[in-house]
């Protein structure tokens, strides 16, 4: 087998070598609160679950957490090396507080994070010009080759002896008499310590790392049984590849956009695995406010293992939340307002299609009334034969108590709108201009449809309405709508003048 070492034997040199110098820890409790810098929705399932035949190496995790642990040390007094090699690799050493429980004298006069991880390479690199012994399998006999290590690349250069130089590529087993100095299996904490009191010494440390995040899921299934309804459950999806794997932890996530100035952090290649937390008895999440942000704390130990994806429920699913579907035709969104626009062919004909909405308000009237944190949410109607088929998703933002949710579903199929320019008139010596649209709508459902016009008024900020055939309702500045019934297999036709002044 080419390139292939005896992982036994190295592992065995390395966790000897390590333990060596390690302070003993016992009684560790952890605390996770994790951040996410994600936009909703914006997270591949390729990057947290495993695709055969392809790796998603480069990928950055848009958050970061921050580790708070209570550790039991045997300390003395005076000077102390302390050794922490349970932490993230991906830690901020700037990050890193200490705090003694036991003697709050205690302090760290230097700290040092060592993360040269051992590998192969780098154990054969430190090797070059010292004796190692490589073994080859040849049948059922292995044969021993021990010389001065010459060169590691592109297979083993080694010269015995009696000047004998080797040529080695297939090799079985490589042995290293020592684990060089600098190496280390894992990450590690390096605290040089000056203690008052000697003894068992609980120690807090807390630190920020990246490689961690979070972002809400939501899942609707839509009814029109009682006009509109929906029921809702909530899922809170982890990531974590920080490095670490946090055992029994207080899980803590934070909802809002925390400002924060983040360093340039190095790319590292990960291999995920994808883990589906089964939803244990326990207290689920507890939201509460938390300076302008949203806290939400599991009311349960939760395990979150390096390289895994876990999915916790966010609250209990809620059902018979009353709704509205809301179809708009909003044809002149397209065109963007950048100053005066006198060009008579900008808009002057548009074919759009109906968009389908829903929307329902977030408040304790309607079954609900807790503040989500900004996701995707997919929605799901039942079919005749009881079936659950998708019918749309969305992206909400951040959206407190009592705030509608508006979720974009898609087009409707039956329902067609064409926008026309059917007058245009401007004089710039008055400063005035005047434009008219003629707006049709037509329905090819079985019964009538209720829609809104919505029109962006986006030649100039200052405006008015003159003719028109439908009355229509002032949204802002820039916006007005027409709420019309269209009939069934019909059509309506809306016509209207906007008149500018500059």
């Amino acid at each position: 087998m080419r390139n292939k070492h005896n992982l036994h034997s190295i592992l065995t040199l390395l966790i000897a070598s390590t333990l060596s110098g390690v302070t003993t820890m016992a009684n560790s409790k952890e605390a996770i609160t994790i951040y996410s810098s994600a936009q909703p929705g914006s997270i591949s399932p390729n990057s947290y679950r495993p695709v055969p035949g392809q790796h998603f190496g480069n990928y950055k995790v848009p958050g970061y957490a921050v580790i708070k642990t209570t550790q039991q040390h045997n300390i003395k007094k005076g000077r102390n090396q302390l050794e922490i090699n349970n932490v993230a690799a991906l830690l901020d050493p700037t990050t890193v507080s200490f705090r003694s429980l036991t003697d709050p004298e205690a302090h760290v006069l230097e700290q040092n994070y060592q993360f040269d991880l051992v590998s192969q390479q780098k154990l054969l690199q430190r090797y070059l010009g010292k004796t190692i012994l490589v073994e080859q399998v040849q049948g059922n006999d292995t044969n021993t080759i021990e010389g001065e290590l010459i060169s590691a690349a592109g297979g083993l250069v080694l010269e015995d002896k009696r000047g004998n130089v080797h040529s080695i590529n297939n090799y079985s087993n490589i042995k290293f008499p020592q684990l060089p100095g600098g190496l280390r299996t894992k990450p590690t904490l390096v605290w040089d310590l000056n203690a008052t009191r000697p003894g068992k010494h609980d120690i807090e440390l807390s630190y920020q790392t990246e490689g961690m995040t979070w972002w809400s899921d939501y899942n609707v299934t839509y009814s029109e049984d009682n006009n509109c309804q929906l029921d809702l459950s909530a899922w809170v999806s982890i990531i974590n590849q920080s490095g670490a794997s946090y055992n029994d932890a207080k899980l803590k996530l934070i909802a809002g956009d925390v400002n924060r100035a983040q360093p340039p952090s190095a790319v590292r290649r990960n291999q995920v695995v994808y883990e589906k937390a089964a939803m244990a008895d326990g207290a689920g999440f507890e939201e509460k406010s938390f300076f302008e942000y949203h806290l939400y704390t599991l009311g349960r130990p939760a395990t979150l293992p390096d390289n895994s994806t876990k999915q916790l429920e966010l609250f209990p699913a809620v059902k018979a939340i009353d709704c509205n579907k809301e179809l708009v035709f909003d044809a002149s969104s397209q065109y963007g307002y950048g100053g005066l626009n006198t060009n008579q062919n900008y808009g002057r004909n548009t074919q759009s299609d109906v968009n389908v909405y829903l929307r329902f308000n977030n408040s304790e009237d309607n079954n609900m009334g807790m503040p989500l944190p900004a996701g995707r949410i997919r929605v799901n109607q039942k079919d005749t034969d009881g079936s659950l088929e998708f019918i749309g998703e969305d992206i909400i933002d951040h959206t407190p108590k009592d705030e509608d949710v508006l979720i974009k579903m898609g087009n409707a199929f039956d329902i067609k709108g064409e926008r026309k320019q059917i007058d245009y008139r401007v004089n710039t010596k008055a400063r005035t201009m005047s434009e008219s649209f003629e707006i049709t709508l037509k329905n090819h459902k079985a019964e009538d449809a209720k829609v809104v016009i919505r029109e962006t008024l986006y030649r100039w900020s200052q405006w008015e309405i003159g003719r028109k055939s439908h009355d229509f309702t002032k949204q802002d500045a820039r916006h007005i709508h027409f709420d019309v019934k269209v009939p069934a297999n019909g059509e309506v036709t809306v016509n209207y003048t906007v008149n500018y002044s500059w």
